[in-house]
């Protein structure tokens, strides 16, 4: 059975191979270089088409079988579904791989003025030459003896922390979804994490010789900036959730499953049908191969991790996904397609309602409604255990 990678090669094989054939030894004088260059380029593009086609066919037509061999689920009960996949969990984290930053000094904490309305504040905690940095905000009628949730609020490529709030928001991704979840009731916690594709490329080259990811490091960052943020007697530290759009979307899918004190994640703009995503270029998506976002690529992701792969390690924990039918960085049906496959792992444990879809004829922002009532059912209405 042919693939379409397999036909891909054999389209360009047969474009070279059709080619006129005249050797060096039969070439006018002067003309050797010339012809040298022809045939040298001719087998180079045959062998890079080589090269793509049976990586197409690895990660991509050969993931299901591969995944089958290293998932191993058992859905007899939610403590045996979670031994069952920790072994997944610690190859997540060899993707990831998160490395150690202890803290080195006082957190410092201080007024920010762009949100001197929610009496937010900036927090900073020293990691030897590194820091977490980000914005800090519970609402006024929290108190110590009645705790509020907290959300971890994240932005995307291109953003900051204050655009979550609204700020500076002038395409109207977020639609200030921090500043809802403040109104409704929400402590937030929004980490600050390195912006720009140009700054993470380079960044993550450095990663890779070092044996780490940006993703890994923006990770312990965070979890720095919570063991704080959960120190304060407003905060119910069995309350946590997380919402983020495009690279916060990464990050919530990313740092959910390795983090335990999440409770409940949205991801907007982000959750796709992973293989096709990186490695098929598409008319009718943004396929990352064919970009420069080279930071987007990490060793080993798609050995046995697609999106509902990474969903079956959040999985009991509720998980919201937003997708917009007019986003790009996807088409839709096959999102709805790798939504179905993370359903069913909730569907198996008998908590279907714990998973939910919320697609939308938008474009790449954050649904603020949706992400409200989720997050509040969750966190609020719903009891919440520390073996949840």
């Amino acid at each position: 059975m042919f693939t379409r990678g397999m036909l891909f090669t054999l389209t360009v094989f047969s474009f070279v191979f059709a080619l006129p054939r005249k050797t060096i030894a039969q070439a006018p004088s002067g003309t050797e270089d010339l012809d040298l260059k022809q045939i040298e380029e001719q087998r180079n593009d045959a062998y890079a088409a080589q090269l793509e086609t049976w990586f197409r066919d690895y990660l991509v037509d050969q993931y299901p079988e591969r995944a089958a061999g290293l998932w191993q689920r058992d859905y007899s009960s939610i403590d045996a579904y979670l031994n069952s996949v920790e072994p997944n969990r610690a190859r997540w984290r060899d993707v990831i791989k998160p490395p150690q930053l202890a803290k080195t000094g006082e957190v410092e904490r201080a007024p920010h003025a762009p949100l001197t309305d929610l009496k937010a504040q900036w927090l900073k905690i020293p990691l030897g030459g590194l820091a977490a940095e980000g914005v800090f905000v519970v609402p006024d009628d929290a108190k110590h003896g009645k705790p509020v949730p907290l959300v971890i609020a994240q932005h995307g490529i291109g953003s900051f922390p204050e655009r979550t709030f609204g700020l500076m928001d002038a395409g109207g991704a977020y639609h200030g979804f921090a500043r809802e979840l403040v109104g409704a009731g929400f402590a937030v916690l929004a980490p600050m994490n390195l912006r720009t594709v140009e700054r993470r490329n380079r960044i993550e080259r450095l990663c890779r010789l070092a044996d780490t990811s940006l993703p890994g490091i923006e990770f312990v960052r965070a979890q720095h900036l919570l063991d704080e943020v959960l120190k304060d007697p407003r905060i119910d530290r069995r309350r946590v959730g997380m919402w983020g759009l495009s690279l916060g979307g990464t990050a919530t899918m990313f740092w959910t499953p390795l983090e335990p004190r999440i409770k409940a994640a949205v991801v907007a703009g982000w959750y796709n049908h992973r293989r096709n995503k990186m490695v098929l270029p598409d008319s009718r998506y943004s396929c990352f191969l064919e970009t420069k976002e080279d930071h987007a690529f990490f060793d080993g992701w798609l050995t046995s991790f697609t999106d509902s792969d990474v969903a079956a390690l959040i999985c009991p924990r509720p998980l919201l996904i937003q997708t917009g039918k007019q986003d790009r960085i996807a088409w839709w049906p096959m999102v709805v397609e790798e939504f179905e496959a993370a359903k069913q792992h909730y569907e198996k444990l008998g908590i279907a309602d714990r998973i939910e879809m919320d697609l939308q004829d938008c474009g790449h922002e954050a649904h603020v409604d949706s992400g409200l009532r989720f997050l509040t059912k969750w966190l609020k209405e719903q009891p919440v255990t520390d073996a949840n």
